[in-house]
């Protein structure tokens, strides 16, 4: 196979990996999902990434059918990376991709709620150690071999057995020790210092030798001196070169040679060829110890190769259950044709420490959610397919939205889902599409392009489309509104859109109906409160009562606070007064003063 055959990998990247890495290894880095390997050999680590994704999940990436549902997806998997043990299996998670297969969804859901559970049975000390373990992993400075064997050590000294960790428990721990000393004996291919003493003397007599010549001159003085003293000149340059670099009179002397035209050229060609002949000696001793060392590690390869994978594979696992633990997350059901979530969370908002409320919601066949409220209308009915969202200004549409698009694509990884429960069905798109405040006839037709033809193109779709007025006049966008949710309705998808237009919605077909979030109040700091616990069945209000309230309890002087109270008479003065008593006596008694 050629590697401009893969996605992303143009001449000029070939060319990259075949020179850094050859076309073989490089084949076996992308299959593989190498991020490391790549990024070793010159590519950016996002170029990597995206070229991995393509070649490893390139089918899942379809399931990401707008900009929006890709961006929430990149958002995800870099708060995941940020619980991983190692920088691979940070890569390992970048590289993860939404699956087309339940089977295989459900399979990585087992592995990820089996670590999460071995993680949390560790008491704190366990845990720490385990940590330690993988940070000696991901020690620059240690063969990868290396690094999984000694890795596979430490786990099984942490004292750890079964679950997640049985893998690298199960491993001979003899065959890891052999192995661990023969890979540190041969480190990178070099025999180490100390594994043979007649290698370790050849290679000081080595560096002596060049030490000595690249300083010949001293040693010319030192020698002269001694041959003035009446001794032979030939066997005080061998007594000296002997003494000074350990190489042995008898080397020194074979290497002297038999005529030299002065002193100098006889010292300087006695070093020349001590040198080549410890060089040469080094170099075939070093041979013969590699040979005998790379035949214990072939003893142990089984022992290593078993570690690689297992380190590697509970790294992964393990980061990815970090990452449940911190968002307290949860496993998904699979049904054939629902979404629904019970309590569920934003975890962008819980990334950045925001207060979050749960919020409950659910589309299509579903019983996730029956009983959660105690009042009828903020408990989800069960059959409706499309939703239209309605409600306050800042009332938290847009991130209910997002948090709904960040279960079907945690749920679609094959990863547990911030919610209390979910019943999610697996889709072959996922349109997800923010409101954007352009309002010009080329907005229109590419958010039409982007989010209808995944609709009418395919099954199983989810849309999850807001504020679709903001790209075209009212009127206009009311009608294309009711349209999107007829033809969601038709193709049999699920769908929520958010809209300030309810009202003016023509009525809405079998199994669609309208949802509504409602302020409340104002708080202490004059802040909307808003419950954003949508209620079902019911078109929520923007309330701009609370807003203008707000601003005038906050008005700076008369003639501002005149305009204000104008406004207030048009949307309901008393509304506006019931809103300011509500809030506060005392600040609706000064903004009457």
């Amino acid at each position: 196979m050629r590697l401009q055959e893969y996605w992303g990998v143009g001449p000029k990247t070939s060319e990259r990996l075949e020179a850094a890495l050859g076309t073989e290894r490089s084949i076996e880095a992308i299959e593989s999902g190498d991020v490391g390997a790549l990024v070793a050999a010159g590519l950016a680590r996002g170029r990597a990434t995206r070229i991995l994704r393509r070649a490893n999940g390139g089918e899942g990436m379809s399931v990401l059918a707008t900009r929006d549902a890709r961006s929430v997806y990149k958002d995800l998997l870099g708060i995941a990376s940020d619980y991983a043990l190692t920088e691979s299996a940070a890569d390992r998670i970048r590289v993860l991709t939404p699956l087309r297969s339940r089977d295989d969804a459900e399979a990585r859901l087992d592995a990820v709620v089996d670590a999460r559970a071995s993680w949390e049975a560790l008491d704190g000390t366990t845990r720490e150690a385990v940590r330690a373990a993988f940070e000696t992993y991901a020690d620059d400075g240690l063969d990868r071999d290396e690094a999984a064997v000694r890795t596979a050590l430490a786990i099984r000294d942490a004292g750890v057995s079964g679950g997640a960790f049985a893998d690298v428990t199960a491993i001979n721990r003899d065959a890891l020790e052999t192995a661990a000393d023969a890979l540190a004996d041969l480190d990178g291919g070099e025999v180490a210092r100390g594994v043979d003493d007649e290698l370790d003397s050849l290679r000081d007599a080595r560096d002596a030798t060049e030490a000595l010549s690249a300083d010949s001159l001293d040693a010319m003085e030192e020698i002269r001196s001694e041959a003035r003293a009446g001794a032979e000149f030939g066997e005080v340059v061998v007594d000296y070169v002997a003494s000074e670099t350990g190489a042995g009179f008898q080397r020194v002397r074979d290497a002297a040679p038999d005529d030299a035209a002065d002193a100098a050229d006889f010292v300087n060609a006695t070093l020349r060829e001590l040198l080549a002949a410890l060089r040469e000696a080094a170099d075939e001793r070093e041979r013969s110890v590699a040979r005998r060392l790379r035949g214990r590690i072939a003893d142990a390869r089984a022992a290593i190769d078993a570690a690689a994978e297992a380190v590697e594979d509970l790294a992964f696992h393990l980061s990815l259950a970090r990452f449940a633990v911190a968002f307290d997350l949860s496993r998904p059901e699979f049904v054939d044709d629902g979404f629904a979530v019970r309590n569920a969370r934003n975890v962008g908002l819980e990334a950045a420490d925001e207060d979050v409320q749960p919020v409950t919601y659910a589309i299509g066949d579903h019983d996730v959610a029956d009983g959660s409220a105690a009042d009828s209308e903020r408990s989800p009915p069960a059959g409706d397919r499309v939703a239209v969202l309605t409600g306050a200004n800042s009332g938290g549409k847009t991130t209910l939205l997002e948090t709904l698009c960040q279960c079907a694509l945690l749920a679609q990884m094959g990863l547990p889902v911030p919610a209390e429960r979910a019943a999610i069905s697996l889709s072959d798109d996922i349109v997800f599409h923010r409101r954007h405040a352009s309002f010009n006839a080329g907005v229109l037709e590419s958010t039409l392009r982007s989010i209808v033809p995944p609709l009418t193109g395919g099954e199983n779709t989810l849309m999850l489309v807001d504020e679709f007025e903001a790209i075209t006049e009212p009127g206009s966008a009311a009608d294309l509104l009711h349209g999107l949710v007829r033809l969601t309705v038709d193709r049999g998808a699920l769908g929520v859109f958010v809209t300030h237009l309810a009202d003016d919605l023509k009525p809405l077909p079998e199994k669609a109906r309208k949802d509504g979030i409602f302020a409340e109040g104002l708080d202490d700091d004059l802040e909307l409160e808003v419950d954003y616990q949508p209620r079902f069945g019911t078109v929520g209000r923007s309330t701009p009562e609370f807003i203008v309230s707000r601003l005038l309890a906050g008005a700076d002087g008369r003639a501002e606070r005149a305009g204000f109270e104008t406004l207030a008479r048009a949307v309901g003065e008393e509304a506006v007064q019931r809103t300011l008593d509500d809030w506060s006596p005392e600040a609706a008694r000064e903004a009457e003063d």
